[in-house]
């Protein structure tokens, strides 16, 4: 084993700062809101699966279905595009009729928002200059740090209000609409 405290430390700095669930506790208090409630348990146990896998067999699982990594970051761009539209508008673009608290913590919240393209991507990249080991850790932490953000949204919406929380929504919506861009813009040319 080989355990380092600052390569932990760091992947999870880079992994918090991709992940931004700070920056998402609008939308997953407006998806709480849609569906009435979330399973934050279930959410972050998802996530947190889905980047452990990624991180073993994302480039061979992407190579076998024919996609590259910059095609996946595009497409993720593109839904994370419209759920900032979603935000800033004040309009529902994604509509499932059988929206209920298992959807909604499978979908959009573990994927995309959380182990979505910049954090899967953020994975292969941190898994060519870290121990396997202390990324694992550092998505360990930060499916933790979820679990308690999850967990208290409601307490947090509570705190900051109604008109706070719009206020925050429009803001996130256009640093989210900005991140899907730099997503985009990023990945685009490697394409062509």
């Amino acid at each position: 084993m080989n355990f380092n405290f600052k390569e932990i430390f760091t992947a999870f700095m880079i992994l918090f700062a991709v992940i931004d669930i700070v920056g998402n506790i609008p939308i997953i208090i407006d998806l709480r809101k849609k569906v009435g409630s979330i399973e934050s348990g279930k959410a972050a146990i998802i996530a947190g699966t889905i980047m452990i896998v990624f991180l073993f067999l994302g480039k061979s699982l992407l190579s076998l279905i024919g996609v590259d990594v910059y095609s996946f970051a595009v497409a993720g761009a593109f839904i994370l595009f419209f759920i900032a539209l979603e935000m800033i508008l004040g309009i529902t673009l994604y509509k499932d009729d059988d929206s209920n608290a298992v959807t909604a913590s499978v979908f959009p919240l573990a994927f995309p928002l959380i182990a979505g393209p910049g954090s899967l991507t953020t994975l292969l990249s941190l898994r060519a200059e870290f121990s396997l080991e202390n990324i694992i850790i550092a998505v360990i932490l930060n499916v933790l740090f979820l679990y308690i953000i999850l967990k208290t949204s409601s307490k947090i919406e509570r705190l900051i209000g109604v008109n706070g929380i719009n206020i925050i929504r429009k803001i996130f919506g256009v640093i989210l609409l900005a991140i899907a861009i730099k997503l985009f813009a990023a990945n685009i040319k490697e394409l062509f």
